[in-house]
């Protein structure tokens, strides 16, 4: 017997292995080629020539005091974004997660609908707020768009639902009598609170500050609309380099730079989310939400109420009302016509490119991200596993208008000449969002008891059948809502696209910024025109997401 067990396990182990990088293969083959080997070309076209390297770029690029000043910028503004987004979501966080009131439900999701929103909608929409002729300039003479404040507040606005999410999620699991517990022994409720829930919150805390770092380190968008000529980020001076001064070495360096950088933040956050996972006290957060109490806690309420319109609702509207600034929906009709010169047909078919798309980028995405988290189920993994768990994250941060920009040089010869097809744009989006998928269905995964899957394994089910019907059951939901995500985010995605998107198939944030950068009345509402289509269709996608999300908690789906 323990013979036949000592045969028995390393062949099972061995199978399982070979299943797991079975499942791995597709996934590392679309992620070298289509990641690993754009970023590869672009990088080589701009340090090598005549056959050599020129490193000697790498320290001439960074010796000039323009892009230092560019690397010293990109930095600061992130650190900046990234307290002041702590300082404002955090009471948010807490309410969420610690009180019970009338529209929680709805006004949750409300406060996730910007981060699922394009950056350019999120720039278009903060120059409507404080831009020339915006509300702030109409009422008191007031712009900000030629000040760092405008970025700062859209970068607050754009995170605030990471850290709502990621601290108050975890808040609303935290068993609340260990607090009391700490109170009854004395403590004040401030000192209760640094000793007992901060240390328990601190890995979700740490979590949600590199997380948000790392989107306000590789801000495009929003600095491209807000920042002007005056304010350049990393992603932004990459964009100007390979596009306008066709430098292709400064850019090449850059994109080392950025990658180095975003690869240390990756890593600091995959040692965040191991001691996340470690052992807590946590409870169902239906039994921690409870009525506000006391005058304290009404006055939280109301404070985080407040913020929520003025910092999320507010420039939203705006947004909406500039769209609508004209009679008859003029702006919105101009959409249909090419007169303007700015395409080469009517703006509105930005909106069945877009979407036609967005549902390609998403199968992509969800048959990719789907089999990568299949084979990170299991949690005893080995360097390589870890390397590839890494690998799918790195889409997130690296700058996409490499990506974009090596589609074009790496994919232009036999026999991968793809340069005229409009397959191009969907596998861009796919590559931002496979993280998404990887993320939402990891966990469900590994929730799974592995018993059912060795019951049906042992019956004599294939690997297929065993994943059809006792894996796919437990994570279809799970599987809907990485599809919402992925869609939303691939219908925003312009980084990467804004190179590779055909002039006769725009997509709808290609257009956006196509018609913010020319002069016009009529251009700049058709930009507040497509970008509210564009802001309603991701809002759409959001609450249906949380729609899911909240059956999934109550069994009413």
């Amino acid at each position: 017997m323990d013979l036949a067990r000592t045969e028995v396990a390393p062949r099972g182990s061995r199978k399982g292995n070979a299943a797991r990088f079975g499942l791995m293969a597709l996934p590392v083959a679309f992620f070298g080629v289509f990641f690993a080997w754009p970023v590869a070309a672009i990088t080589a076209r701009g340090l090598k020539s005549d056959g050599a390297w020129h490193l000697g770029r790498i320290t001439d690029v960074l010796a000039q005091s323009d892009i230092r000043h560019v690397l010293w910028f990109t930095v600061w503004q992130a650190l900046a974004s990234t307290a002041l987004t702590l300082l404002v979501a955090l009471p948010g966080a807490y309410v969420f997660a610690r009180l019970d009131f009338p529209g929680k439900r709805v006004l949750r999701a409300v406060v996730t609908v910007p981060f699922v929103l394009p950056t350019v909608v999120v720039g278009t929409a903060f120059l409507a707020l404080v831009g020339h002729g915006g509300l702030l300039d109409e009422l008191w003479g007031v712009r900000l768009d030629t000040t760092v404040w405008a970025i700062l507040l859209a970068h607050v606005f754009f995170n605030y639902a990471v850290v709502v999410r990621t601290v108050g999620g975890l808040w609303a699991q935290l068993d609340p009598r260990q607090e009391e517990a700490a109170r009854m022994l004395g403590a004040s409720r401030l000192r209760a609170w640094r000793t007992v829930t901060l240390p328990a919150l601190g890995p979700a805390v740490a979590a949600a500050t590199l997380m948000v770092f790392l989107f306000t380190f590789t801000s495009f968008g929003v600095v491209q609309i807000l920042g002007g000529p005056t304010f350049s980020t990393l992603e932004v001076e990459i964009y100007r380099q390979t596009s306008e001064i066709f430098d292709l070495a400064t850019a090449a360096v850059l994109t080392l730079v950025q990658f180095a950088a975003v690869g240390a933040i990756l890593a600091v956050h995959a040692r965040t989310v191991r001691r996340s996972e470690s052992a807590l006290r946590l409870v169902d957060p239906a039994r921690t939400a409870r009525r506000p109490r006391g005058a304290g806690q009404w006055t939280l309420l109301a404070g985080v109420l407040g913020t929520v319109a003025v910092l999320i609702l507010l420039p939203l509207a705006v947004l909406v009302q500039r769209s609508l600034d004209t009679p008859d929906f003029g702006y919105y009709r101009a959409l249909a016509s090419a007169d303007s010169g700015v395409f080469l047909v009517p703006p509105i078919d930005a909106v069945g490119n877009s979407l036609t798309y967005a549902l390609a980028a998403t199968a992509i995405a969800v048959l990719i991200g789907g089999l990568a988290a299949a084979a990170l189920t299991r949690r005893d993994s080995g360097r390589f596993v870890r390397g590839f768990d890494a690998l799918l994250m790195l889409p997130l941060g690296v700058s996409a208008v490499t990506v974009g920009f090596g589609f074009l040089i790496a994919l232009d010869e036999p026999p991968l000449d793809l340069r005229a097809s409009w397959i191009l744009v969907p596998l861009a989006q796919a590559l931002v969002g496979v993280p998404f998928v990887v993320r939402t269905m990891l966990p469900v995964l590994r929730a799974v008891d592995g018993r059912l899957r060795e019951a049906a394994a042992v019956l004599g089910a294939s690997p297929w059948r065993v994943w059809r019907e006792v894996d796919l059951p437990l994570v279809r939901r799970a599987l809907l809502i990485a599809a919402g995500f992925a869609f939303a985010v691939s219908l925003g995605e312009f980084g990467a696209t804004v190179f590779i998107a055909r002039p006769d198939n725009p997509t709808l944030p290609v257009a956006v910024a196509k018609l913010l950068g020319r002069a016009g009345e009529l251009n700049y509402g058709q930009a507040m025109a497509l970008s509210t289509i564009l802001m309603v269709v991701c809002a759409v996608s959001l609450l249906l997401l949380e729609g899911l999300r909240s059956a999934d908690r109550t069994g009413e789906f």
